[in-house]
């Protein structure tokens, strides 16, 4: 354990023990091969999705639209209740993996979830991961996704009034960037609110949280900057940044929509995390944000019966149920 952080949870500890080496991403990720590490997570995915609960109340089908420069194409997937009627709220969804990992596979656990307890539609965009495609390529692709749900809305029954965006990690930060960009582009597509589940939002890795979470084995130090290097390349903690390349940098957060945030104490992202909401709130936006004590990255996905994933849970669907009926 790092020195200088508070006690881990128990729970969350009993269950970080028992994860398997070959799980943990600290064994599994490889900078300098990231084609073999994204099999090997392909993988070990498999492993977990098998053991996912099922939720028959849930369908959900793959779309293929036009990318940023309508010469390629951007894969998402449409998950929605089965019996649902009339027009429904929408969570535009972005997948984690550092900007290096993930696939729409990876998140169809939390997707469904989503859908069955919020009952709304969720739609997940699967970018282009760098360093094959650096920034801006991910922060494209997601708002090439995102101007296609806000202008093809009521084809599939969501409510062009209640489009809402969100992602966990690296899709958290996506999502950030996202929602900046819609808030400055003229026509940009209107957002009822951003979640961002322990978002990644800062290239420059200089908090007390980054120096402290250096060996939890999920999300450290070490893979966080490289991480930022893969996506940035020579920009990586450079002094200036095109726009969106790393929202935790931006100190005009006003005109956003209202934000919900968590984070656990054990989390590399803690402390710009913290630092992101302390500025919204600033902006003037409405923001609610969870610092959940003893908390390590993606615990609720490790450790999903532990007392403090189920209540992690329940205030995220808490706040996108009160966004959506707002």
């Amino acid at each position: 354990m790092a020195r200088d952080l508070p006690p881990m949870d128990p729970e969350l500890s009993a269950a970080l023990e028992e994860i398997p080496d070959e799980f943990l991403l600290a064994n599994v990720v490889d900078f300098d091969d990231l084609p073999g590490t994204r099999d090997r997570m392909t993988q070990l995915m498999e492993t977990m999705l098998a053991e996912a609960p099922e939720r028959p109340g849930v369908e959900s089908e793959d779309v293929v639209v036009p990318g940023p420069t309508g010469d390629e194409d951007l894969p998402l997937r449409v998950y929605r209740p089965v019996d649902a009627e009339g027009l429904l709220p929408c969570l535009y969804w972005i997948h984690g993996g550092g900007m290096v990992l993930g696939d729409l596979d990876q998140d169809d656990p939390t997707c469904e979830r989503l859908v069955d307890e919020v009952g709304c539609v969720v739609v997940s965009v699967d970018y282009r991961l760098a360093p094959e495609h650096p920034y801006p390529a991910p922060v494209d692709d997601c708002y090439a996704g995102l101007e296609w749900v806000a202008g093809n809305a009521v084809d599939f029954d969501v409510d062009p009034s209640r489009i809402a965006i969100g992602g966990q990690s690296a899709g958290g930060g996506l999502s950030a960037a996202v929602a900046l960009r819609a808030r400055d582009e003229d026509d940009g597509p209107e957002l009822c609110h951003q979640h961002l589940i322990y978002p990644m939002l800062d290239d420059r890795n200089a908090t007390e949280s980054s120096r402290q979470v250096t060996d939890v084995g999920i999300w450290d130090r070490e893979m966080n900057v490289r991480a930022w290097e893969a996506y940035l390349g020579d920009l990586s903690g450079a002094d200036d940044l095109p726009p969106y390349a790393a929202p935790g940098r931006l100190e005009d957060l006003s005109g956003l929509p209202p934000t919900y945030l968590d984070i656990g104490t054990h989390d590399v992202f803690r402390d710009e995390t913290r630092a992101y909401a302390e500025r919204l709130l600033g902006g003037g936006v409405e923001t609610e944000f969870h610092l959940w004590p003893g908390a390590y990255h993606a615990y609720e996905t490790f450790a999903p019966e532990a007392r403090i994933s189920r209540e992690t849970w329940d205030a995220r669907v808490n706040a996108l149920e009160r966004a959506f009926d707002e």
